[in-house]
């Protein structure tokens, strides 16, 4: 009788070791999700149902596959239903706020400036940025990828980096580096001659360059190869945003896992050696120019009364500030120039401002500084062709946000485009380019309230907006100083998201020499 029960209680534990798991898997992949579903549509917010383990996964890729097969056949600016298809689609049936699925996830759209900015602004830690699966994970750049009180201690101990003083100071590098990139086009182009050139790639060197001067005292040919790994890297890590992750598959050796391990390991190589150089200076007295930021890392690091950052620590900001830095600033110089080739006018009114402010004389901070319609120019390609067509962040815990009530693990997708190109806020014109509408600074060129968020907003706005404000007015000034520009034949306008908006094709450009 007793052999009995220990076998019945055998069996018992075997069955519930059996079950446990599978519960487990159920748990994850059908109730949860259901759940979170009932209590959002109960609030009386519509979208895609949940569909097992995949959620809108496959017809957002079919969406997209579909849309950016064919360029934008007419020279318009009304990008947002090639860029984001599903989202287009998503608004148009269900409105500004609607629900669907990245896989088990629920995703929460919210296209609402206001609701927008009570997330962005979010300062309880009850928001956060969208967890990345594993592999997604592996490109960590450093204040990005941080939450909490170790994000309040890098944004603080970075933050002085960026001080307006010390972006001052910057002008002259940023100088160099366009000056390398005027020089490079006048050996291609006889005076008064002119040359198709894809200005896209020219412009990515040029903020690569800018980066290396400023933000590590070094050339680009020196941290030209930590660009082409996070470049290379980049690509992979988009790839895995597309799939299902399984657990445990970053360990299986395939070929992309190997390659991006390698890559990490090598990035990582260089970094170090960077950092040696520059500790080993700093100790012999050396102080060159430890204003740059991985000076003023490293002087973080060594305050360790301040627990101050580690070696790990400053490498990874240091991916963030190259890869960040020179993505922004390339892409938003690339939208502009091809943006001024449709609309001449506006070139030559940014070129007669630049004569009349300028002249001959040397373009420093303080003049830069005196032009309007340049800054206006850039504000107004910002709206229409935002580096980050959306911005994401996620519930850590039960919130609420405008009156709405949303549970913990909800995706949360705010398509800044979708914002940028709401006539409610922007007047019936706005599918066209109007740089007026910044004539008097961002505040008033939207109606009712602020509706522009091309650096996001609130306590995690971007820290290096305004360098990559005073470096693409340096450039592009310099630029319409030498030369006259529009568009090639060649062109296709095909704005597509790979992390950033980019165009598809390329950005061929025809340059004249003036």
């Amino acid at each position: 009788m007793e052999e009995f029960y220990i076998f019945k209680l055998l069996a018992i534990s075997s069955a519930l070791l059996i079950l446990y798991p599978v519960i487990g898997v159920v748990y994850v992949i059908w109730w949860r999700p259901k759940s979170l579903e009932k209590q959002l549509r109960q609030q009386g917010i519509r979208g895609t149902s949940y569909k097992l383990l995949y959620g809108d996964v496959k017809e957002i890729q079919e969406c997209n596959r579909e849309a950016w097969s064919k360029p934008i056949t007419t020279l318009d600016h009304q990008i947002l239903p090639r860029v984001s298809p599903f989202f287009h689609q998503l608004v148009q049936k269900y409105g500004k706020v609607s629900l669907s699925w990245d896989g088990t996830r629920p995703r929460l759209m919210v296209g609402d400036p206001e609701l927008m900015r009570l997330i962005l602004g979010d300062k309880k830690g009850h928001l956060v940025k969208t967890p990345l699966n594993p592999l997604a994970g592996m490109l960590n750049l450093g204040l990005s990828n941080l939450e909490g009180e170790r994000w309040a201690k890098h944004r603080r101990l970075i933050t002085p980096a960026f001080h307006l003083e010390k972006l001052k100071r910057m002008v002259p590098a940023f100088e160099t580096s366009c000056l390398g990139l005027i020089d490079r086009w006048k050996e291609l182009i006889s005076p008064q001659g002119s040359r198709e050139i894809d200005v896209a790639p020219e412009l990515q060197n040029l903020a690569s360059d800018a980066i290396a001067r400023t933000a590590f005292g070094s050339s680009f040919e020196e941290g030209k190869r930590i660009f082409e790994l996070l470049k290379e890297l980049t690509k992979l890590v988009h790839e895995s945003f597309q799939k299902i992750y399984i657990p445990g598959f970053r360990f299986i050796p395939t070929k992309k896992n190997k390659r991006r391990y390698n890559m990490v390991k090598e990035i990582n190589a260089i970094l170090g050696e960077m950092i040696r150089r520059k500790e080993e200076g700093m100790r012999n007295g050396d102080s060159g120019n430890n204003n740059d930021l991985l000076g003023l890392l490293l002087q973080c690091k060594e305050d360790s009364d301040q627990n101050g950052l580690t070696t790990e620590d400053v490498m990874e900001e240091c991916k963030l500030f190259y890869f960040a830095g020179q993505e922004t600033t390339a892409t938003l110089l690339t939208w502009t120039l091809i943006v001024l080739s449709m609309h001449p006018d506006w070139q030559e009114k940014a070129r007669d401002e630049l004569l009349h402010v300028c002249a001959d004389r040397t373009l420093d901070f303080e003049a830069i500084n005196q032009l309007k319609i340049v800054p206006m120019i850039l504000y107004e390609v910002l709206r229409l062709y935002p580096p980050l067509a959306s911005l994401y962040r996620h519930t850590r815990r039960k919130t609420n946000i405008g009156g709405l009530t949303i549970p913990a693990g909800v995706d949360l997708a705010l398509p800044v485009l979708l914002l940028h190109n709401d006539p409610n806020y922007w007047g019936e014109d706005v599918e066209k380019f109007n740089p007026e509408r910044f004539s008097q600074g961002i505040s008033k060129a939207s109606k009712d309230q602020i509706a522009f968020y091309p650096f996001g907003w609130g306590p995690r706005i971007c820290l290096g907006q305004n360098f990559a404000m005073i470096e693409a007015k340096m450039a592009l000034a310099m630029i319409l100083r030498h030369f006259s520009f529009q568009l090639s034949p060649s062109y296709t306008h095909a704005p597509r998201t790979f992390i950033t908006l980019k165009p598809q094709h390329g950005a061929p450009i025809i340059l004249h020499r003036i």
